[in-house]
């Protein structure tokens, strides 16, 4: 099982990422990318990726409101005092073959 990780919402500027970019995690530790990526955004997701392969986002307390098979994380940057953005993620859980990027 494969996560794939998407740009959903940007507060503020972010120089790395758009609405909607994304990438993959597979096997659980190989970072797959098309786009440059952000260290800082990165630390935000590290404490979660192998949890979320083996469990739902909901026991983790990442789940989103509409979708509970979707979790969300956001970048450590706080846009309105740093003038930076804050980069919000979703991420599923996708099988190998039906990998989003």
């Amino acid at each position: 099982m494969n996560l794939s990780i998407c740009v959903k919402e940007i507060k503020g500027y972010c120089p790395v990422y758009k609405i909607n970019d994304s990438f993959v995690l597979e096997e659980g530790y190989r970072l797959v990318a098309r786009i440059p990526l952000c260290m800082h955004a990165l630390s935000s997701l590290m404490p979660f990726y192998s949890a979320l392969r083996l469990t739902s986002p909901s026991d983790l307390g990442l789940a989103g409101t509409e979708d509970s098979s979707k979790a969300y994380v956001q970048c450590p940057d706080v846009h309105d005092r740093t003038g930076g953005g804050t980069v919000l993620f979703e991420i599923e859980r996708v099988p190998s073959s039906l990998q989003k990027d």
